[in-house]
């Protein structure tokens, strides 16, 4: 972001006046210079953003993992490995990034076509200091939005426990299966975009569950603040007229642009 008041970077105590393209650290309300985000350089105002390629980091992951177990039972079966490899099916492990690849592609692609002056996406950024990265995120006229694909099988629902007697809990699942950790994650996500936007710039926070099994009528619902919901329900969500203007909207993009690098 464009820093509103001057400040220090905190890595080398370099001045940074008001104004200045840096990175804003929300949670402790420091700033960097961009000499210390892996060496990315302020960009142009008319330089064009580098917005990522969807799914990418878990595409290479499962690329990766598939050619080492090739490798393997090659190396262990030297007559008949390739055969063998060809005929078995990749472990539940392995194959998890593959879907979760395919989920990100589609969703990521879709977001393209929609993309303009109103709407601009990221793509696959990588969370500083972590292995973790952001599916994609979206500007918008309403602010940013932070949102995390899932490919998953089964119905989406909420389940509340507790209340009166005991605390209030919400779980999420899909089908049988207990998917609360996501709602954390995506959480997680929103306070690393937040720092590095200015406090002013909404940052919203979406689950997008893709090929899930949704009912016809209804079925998105809201949980700790995460929208939980699937794509043709997100589409108009992303569309909605807001106070961020086309230019605010460009500056913000950039400044995640810069604050979180292509995974």
């Amino acid at each position: 972001m464009r820093l509103r008041f001057a400040g220090t970077c905190r890595v080398c105590g370099a001045d940074l006046p008001a104004r200045t393209l840096a990175v804003y650290e929300r949670p402790t309300k420091t700033v960097r210079c961009l000499e210390h985000v892996e060496h990315v350089e302020p960009q142009a105002p008319d330089e064009p953003v580098d917005v990522g390629t969807p799914g990418a980091s878990a595409r290479r992951e499962f690329e990766r993992r598939r050619a080492s177990r090739e490798k393997r039972v090659r190396a262990k079966h030297p007559r008949i490995g390739g055969l063998l490899h060809a005929l078995s099916d990749e472990p539940q492990t392995t194959e998890a990034w593959n879907t979760g690849a395919v989920g990100e592609e589609r969703l990521g692609a879709r977001l393209n076509e929609l993309s303009s002056d109103r709407l601009r996406v990221l793509h696959d950024r990588r969370v500083p200091g972590r292995r973790a990265n952001i599916d994609h995120v979206a500007v918008t006229p309403t602010g940013v939005y932070v949102i995390d694909a899932k490919k998953y099988a089964g119905r989406p629902r909420l389940k509340v426990e507790g209340g009166l007697l005991r605390p209030r809990t919400e779980k999420l699942l899909v089908g049988s299966r207990n998917c609360t950790k996501l709602v954390d994650g995506v959480l997680k996500q929103v306070d690393v975009v937040r720092s590095v936007v200015a406090d002013d710039v909404p940052v919203h926070a979406v689950l997008c569950f893709v090929e899930a099994d949704w009912p016809l009528i209804g079925g998105a619902f809201e949980t700790r603040g995460v929208s939980v919901l699937w794509p043709r329900k997100l589409y108009p969500v992303l569309a909605e007229e807001g106070p961020l203007t086309a230019e605010s909207i460009d500056a913000i993009h950039r400044a995640v642009a810069a604050g979180l690098l292509r995974a």
